[in-house]
């Protein structure tokens, strides 16, 4: 051995030494041991619950009418401002009537024509009609003055439909509104010319107090929740699933509550949804058609829930849930869940948690399954009321 690896070895074996002095000793004389690490727990609950569902959608007019002409003429005037509230009846452009004025009144002059033309026919049946029983006058000729009479009974009833559909034409030179809401943009100005086979509307109103959200709700969650419901995990409250709350899109909660009026009865081939209408009154007019919303509608009841927070819950490499559990003799287990969706900042557990188990929630850092550790509990946080609906999500 040469003088190099002799000093090396000499090197080594004091340091053994050194380090063999120098450990920490008890002050009874025995080894110091590192404390068990401490970690933070809640004892889960079972508590009553409401299941909710968020579903995103958007908003549409209550009622929508395009204001179309009846007759062609001449734009004349136009009546509104574009963006005002009108109600039902208001007059919304004029178009020049003189046409229809002058059809009017010739109606008006034939229906004084036939009717005066019946009046001699009429008196001239009335006075033969005796003189045909007397045989004054032949049948014959009484038979022609009452077909005489007849016609122009006929006529004078042609004459008051064609003076009927000249007032409806003259009528329809003012051009109102089909119902109450607020005009959009006028596609037409003063002096354009339009038909009654207009292609484009001359406006569009709109009635948006109330207003209808409609959303799209899977196919697939929808028979997960009839799944549920048929095995008693849920329970529905018919009274507490009639209102539905509404976020805007920068997530601000819209003061009003709405109700469901229907769901669509077909399924979207595309997507696998189908559309959940839903009413909601507007008074403010904060809902304008088009907007992007999320709606919250409650599902039902799970009387026995098992709601634990978030940070509690971890995924193995595979994506499946679990938590840490402490046992009886403060010894620190793993146990796989089932979860079902989030509600708020917590987890509904489905399987895997039973009221009374301890979980563990703050330091994961230095303990695995098998570890004993010291236990410090912790009360379970509230639920977030501002997240509490979220998107339904099976494990």
């Amino acid at each position: 051995m040469n003088k190099y690896a002799l000093s090396f070895t000499l090197i080594v074996s004091g340091a053994v030494l050194l380090l063999a002095g120098c450990e920490k000793q008890r002050p009874g004389g025995g080894q110091f041991q590192v404390p068990p690490p401490e970690v933070a727990v809640i004892t889960v609950q079972a508590e009553r619950t409401t299941v909710s569902a968020e579903l995103s959608g958007r908003t549409c007019a209550f009622l929508v009418a395009e204001v179309r002409p009846q007759v062609g003429g001449i734009i004349q005037k136009r009546l509104f401002e574009e963006g005002a509230d009108v109600k039902a009846g208001d007059v919304l452009y004029q178009i020049d009537p003189a046409l229809y004025q002058a059809a009017y009144g010739k109606a008006q002059a034939d229906l004084a024509r036939a009717e005066a033309h019946a009046v001699p026919l009429r008196t001239k049946v009335e006075r033969n009609k005796k003189l045909v029983k007397a045989n004054v006058v032949s049948q014959q000729n009484y038979d022609d003055m009452l077909g005489d009479l007849n016609t122009a009974d006929a006529d004078i009833v042609v004459a008051k439909a064609a003076l009927e559909t000249a007032r409806i034409n003259l009528a329809y030179t003012s051009v109102t509104a089909p119902i109450s809401g607020r005009t959009g943009k006028s596609y037409v100005t003063v002096g354009a010319l339009v038909t009654a086979n207009h292609l484009l509307p001359l406006t569009t109103i709109q009635q948006i107090d109330p207003i209808y959200v409609d959303v799209t709700q899977s196919s697939a969650n929808f028979l997960h929740l009839k799944e549920e419901i048929a095995n008693g995990l849920i329970k529905i409250c018919d009274h507490e699933n009639a209102k539905v709350k509404l976020f805007l899109e920068d997530g601000t909660p819209y003061p009003q509550e709405g109700e469901i009026k229907f769901r669509d009865v077909t399924v979207d081939q595309s997507t696998g949804s189908f559309i959940l209408r839903m009413v909601f009154p507007n008074p403010d007019n904060v809902l304008l058609p088009g907007m992007f919303v999320r709606a919250a509608t409650k599902e039902g009841v799970v009387e026995q829930a098992i709601l634990v927070p978030q940070q509690g819950v971890m995924r193995d490499m595979r994506g499946n849930p679990y938590a840490l559990l402490v046992d009886s003799s403060d010894k620190v287990i793993e146990r796989q869940l089932e979860l079902d969706r989030s509600i708020g900042n917590k987890w509904l557990v489905k399987n895997g948690l039973k009221p009374g188990d301890r979980m563990i929630v703050e330091g994961f850092q230095r303990i695995r399954p098998g570890v004993p550790v010291k236990v410090i509990r912790v009360e379970a946080e509230p639920l977030q009321k501002s997240q509490a609906v979220k998107p339904g999500v099976s494990s």
